[in-house]
């Protein structure tokens, strides 16, 4: 038999409060239940990260990035990352590192 993937955030608090409530782990409880345990855990990864967002009382944390290479120049062939309402763009041939530690910077937010 097939476990069936988590349909949606309904769902995916159903289920892991099924799971809770029974007191077995998350993939035995899955498996006893035709869940696929890899979606359920996925799930329960991406409503706990939802869950660590920064929240409006908290303070804001502002890190001032400084280039050594001049001025800036806009985007104009290089990648636009969009999470929300955050936007992320960088040219093309920014350092993959730097683009790395400015992501773990806003990732929080």
């Amino acid at each position: 038999m097939l476990a069936r993937k988590i349909t949606d955030e309904t769902d995916a608090y159903a289920c892991l409060e099924a799971a809770q409530r029974s007191g077995l782990p998350r993939t035995e409880w899955a498996r006893a239940h035709g869940v696929d345990a890899r979606s359920l855990n996925a799930w329960r990864m991406n409503l706990e990260r939802r869950g660590q967002r920064r929240s409006p009382d908290s303070p804001l944390r502002l890190v001032e990035l400084v280039s050594g290479e001049g001025p800036v120049t806009p985007a104009n062939s290089g990648i636009r990352l969009v999470f929300g309402e955050l936007v992320v763009e960088v040219d093309r041939g920014f350092d993959l590192g730097t683009l790395g530690r400015v992501l773990d910077l806003v990732a929080p937010c």
